[in-house]
């Protein structure tokens, strides 16, 4: 039986039409991914099948018993509690089981019982605990949180941030299990690797039905099987992930239109033939009247709203920005230890690692809004650089989309161009009647599409983006990825987006934790490929390394041993080891640098080999480091 089944739903606010007769039907175990143009009612959709909101008019159809829940963009917790606890709250199910498994087991020790249908009740809880993840629930509490991010689980989350809060509410989700989830937009606030993890988990673990409102189209295409779009008030279904949604969506248009031509040429003839028939009119002369009639009353097809993007870049030197280097710290850590990063035009560099890595804060020490611990930057004399913010905090929410975009301008110039704000505007989707809407009733995307007009405004030749993908629909990544590449604008990215990185990304700035951050030259696939292919090299590296004898130090450890200093062959070996150290952590720094420099790249430079030489010093490093170490313990415990 169904878990919902939905139809002809209805759902406007104010004057605001958004569903107008939307139908969706989820079978248990389904997973359907659900895309639509910002504002279409993707997530009024979810709403209402969750019961978080009711629809004007049509039917909801909820099996009984099934448990449903709702990830919202922004979720509403406890923000006294622990991570912890509030992943707890999401047990409730599997409590319920355990407490009827266990009263049924109490039960059977009453000689007097229907012991059948006791064995039967047992029967069932015990099968629904194992569904809900089986008897041990703290270990899988831990593994979810871990696995998004979380590691402070034991203090108030009132000092978290607004991404790591919706992480918390998605472990809560995903601990609980119910039979249908409806995910708001899952990967906002995810890095990419969390999100790896979170599509493997939805795939192999999960064992429910999944709605994922999401704009993340490697996610779905691995985890969909179903596409619903929500266009025109109403839910289009296609079979298959995202690839597959396009090509059947391509050809439900091309139909459309096939059928519109076909209307269009049955009038012309038909008008034709009416103004020449004979004033007497026969019956099958009144027929073929009233069938004009008819298709001339036929509404047209609506034409599909389309964003269109292009970027003032203006002129620049070759370098528009450098680093050399440059260290970055907070209070109590460094976020960037030494890196040196040329930036030259049509550089597309998308930066990728964990929350709270440092990405922004290498955006902010760009601008000049958060100082070097030491190094330098330079930004190039003609450059003139555009930056994208995540919070969108330039937005004014009391106003509206066309006072936020022009301002007191009754004109916009864009490349030479003079262009009426309103055709402005509706390049980002937003028609005469939207402009006019204030821009805080809007849904997350709509904003972030007004920052993106408003970015766009200015002539820049390199931007910052931070985080631009959050939000938006794949229509407007479409057309921002078009732009980028299209109008060869020069960039630095960071996004958790592995789809955008792949189509943009000329290379990438990987933060890989402890100060170090790595420049590899492709796009993200080939990021992962150099990546898996360094840490390979690494191991090897690290097990073809001598091992230090252990013989002697266990020796030296026995009852009754008396301890040694060191041999005048170890002391010549521990005085010269700091050089040694030196040089080998020296030589990983040239070749990081080297890494980092676009001429390596332009020559054809072996990737691979300068990856396997990074990992043999670092790895030549570590055991000298390690040697250094074992002898001065054993010099320290002599004297």
């Amino acid at each position: 039986m169904s878990i919902v089944a939905a139809h002809g739903l209805q759902k406007g606010y104010g004057n605001h039409i958004v569903l107008r007769s939307a139908d969706l039907i989820m079978e248990p175990g389904e997973r359907v991914g659900v895309v639509g143009l910002n504002g279409a009612g993707k997530s009024t959709l979810g709403k209402l099948l969750a019961g978080v909101e009711t629809p004007d008019g049509g039917t909801i159809a909820r099996r009984r018993g099934a448990r449903i829940e709702y990830l919202e963009q922004v979720p509403q917790l406890d923000t006294s509690m622990t991570a912890e606890q509030l992943v707890m709250q999401g047990l409730t199910a599997w409590s319920d089981a355990v407490a009827r498994h266990t009263e049924a087991s109490s039960a059977l020790a009453d000689p007097n019982a229907d012991h059948e249908r006791l064995l039967e009740d047992q029967s069932r809880a015990a099968d629904e605990v194992e569904r809900l993840g089986g008897w041990d629930q703290s270990h899988r509490v831990h593994a979810v949180l871990n696995n998004l991010g979380i590691s402070q689980r034991d203090v108030p989350v009132k000092s978290f941030s607004g991404g790591e809060l919706r992480r918390v509410a998605l472990a809560r989700l995903l601990v609980s299990r119910p039979d249908l989830a409806i995910l708001d937009e899952p990967t906002n606030h995810l890095d990419a690797e969390t999100v790896e993890w979170l599509e493997q988990h939805l795939i192999e673990e999960f064992p429910g039905a999944v709605l994922l409102i999401t704009h993340d189209r490697y996610l779905l295409d691995n985890v969909a099987q179903r596409t619903v779009e929500v266009a025109d008030g109403e839910a289009f279904s296609y079979d298959g992930g995202y690839e597959r949604y396009l090509e059947q969506k391509a050809e439900r248009l091309s139909l459309a239109a096939r059928t519109e031509q076909n209307r269009q040429n049955f009038l012309r003839r038909e008008i034709e033939w009416l103004r020449r028939m004979p004033k007497a009119r026969t019956t099958k002369q009144q027929a073929r009247i009233d069938r004009a009639e008819s298709a001339i009353a036929a509404p047209k097809p609506k034409q599909e709203q389309k964003v269109s993007l292009e970027l003032d870049v203006s002129r620049a030197g070759k370098t528009l920005l450098e680093l050399r280097d440059a260290s970055v710290e907070i209070p109590g850590r460094t976020l960037i230890e030494k890196l040196t990063l040329f930036v030259v035009q049509g550089d597309r560099i998308g930066i990728v690692g964990p929350n709270g890595a440092g990405k922004t804060t290498l955006f902010r020490a760009i601008l000049g809004d958060h100082p070097l611990a030491s190094g330098t930057v330079n930004v190039g004399k003609n450059t003139k650089v555009a930056y994208f913010d995540q919070k969108r905090s330039g937005l004014d929410d009391s106003k509206s989309i066309w006072d936020n975009v022009t301002g007191d301008q009754s004109r916009i110039e864009l490349g030479g161009e003079v262009i009426d704000p309103r055709s402005y505007l509706e390049r980002f989707a937003f028609d005469s009647h939207k402009q006019r809407q204030p821009v805080g009733s809007l849904s997350g995307g709509e904003r972030a599409r007004v920052a993106l007009a408003r970015l766009l405004r200015q002539s820049a030749n390199l931007v910052l983006f931070d985080e631009p993908t959050n939000d938006l629909d794949v229509a407007t990544l479409g057309a921002v990825e078009s732009m980028l590449v299209d109008f060869g604008v020069t960039a630095l990215i960071v996004t958790h987006d592995r789809y955008f990185l792949d189509r943009v990304a000329t290379s990438i700035l990987a933060f890989e934790g402890d100060g170090q951050v790595i420049h590899y030259p492709g796009n993200y696939d080939t990021f992962r490929r150099l990546r898996a292919e360094a840490r390979e090299a690494r191991k090897a590296a690290a097990k073809a390394a001598p091992v230090a004898a252990a013989a002697p130090a266990a020796a030296s450890q026995r009852p009754g041993s008396k301890k040694k200093a060191l041999s005048n062959a170890e002391e010549r070996e521990l005085s010269s080891l700091p050089d040694k150290i030196d040089r080998a952590e020296q030589l990983a720094a040239s070749i990081t640098t080297k890494m980092g420099d676009p001429a390596t790249y332009a020559g054809g430079g072996d990737i691979a080999a300068l990856n396997r030489e990074l990992a043999a010093a670092r790895a030549e490093a570590d055991k000298l480091t390690a040697r250094w170490e074992e002898l001065e313990a054993k010099k320290s415990a002599a004297t």
